[in-house]
């Protein structure tokens, strides 16, 4: 028997968002988690397709914004050293904005709502990194603020994480955060391709 989802039982719209009436918002694409302690699992991939995602709206005039976590000074996610810069397959260009938090919710002690209140688009396309940290609990933000958030699966990408007493892999930690998401707080789809 098919389950019911928290969306489903509120009536909520499942259409993923299109290009065209969105904005993106790119996350935490930092070299932080492509070498290292914090390396994740199929990054490439992710990054792979969140270039091709990238391209796709810049051509169409789409309103991006890049969100990136400042940690400090000596930590993986020093914004000032190399580790943590986005990673040049999707660095920003000219008149892109970019987001610097502190927290996973992107909309956190930022300007990140102003951002996308500026843009005049209710609906967010949402992909990055962590999956299971900032996507997921920026999404969630989005959501709580009236936003109609759509994550992209390909172009996000986690790690393995233990809990109680178990090691999960990173497929289904991925799997697991994006299921949250699509109970209630967003649109999931599983590929960059399934974004007219």
């Amino acid at each position: 028997m098919p389950r019911t989802t928290l969306r489903q039982l509120n009536g909520f719209d499942d259409a993923p968002a299109t290009l065209a009436d969105s904005t993106l918002i790119l996350i935490d694409y930092q070299n932080t988690y492509t070498t290292g302690v914090m390396e994740l699992d199929g990054w490439q991939a992710a990054l792979d397709a969140a270039a091709q995602l990238l391209a796709r709206a810049r051509q169409i005039g789409t309103k991006v914004i890049h969100v990136i976590n400042d940690g400090g000074e000596g930590t993986p996610y020093d914004i000032r050293a190399e580790i943590g810069q986005i990673h040049p397959s999707v660095a920003p260009i000219d008149g892109e904005q970019v987001v610097v938090k502190k927290a996973p919710n992107a909309f956190l002690d930022t300007d990140l709502d102003q951002q996308v209140d500026a843009a005049g688009r209710n609906n967010l396309v949402i992909c990055g990194f962590m999956t299971h940290m900032c996507v997921a609990f920026t999404a969630q933000g989005a959501f709580l603020r009236g936003n109609r958030p759509t994550v992209v699966s390909d172009a996000s990408a986690t790690r393995s994480l233990p809990v109680a007493g178990i090691e999960l892999d990173a497929r289904q930690v991925h799997h697991s955060a994006l299921a949250t998401i699509a109970d209630l707080y967003g649109v999931v789809v599983p590929s960059q391709k399934e974004i007219a």
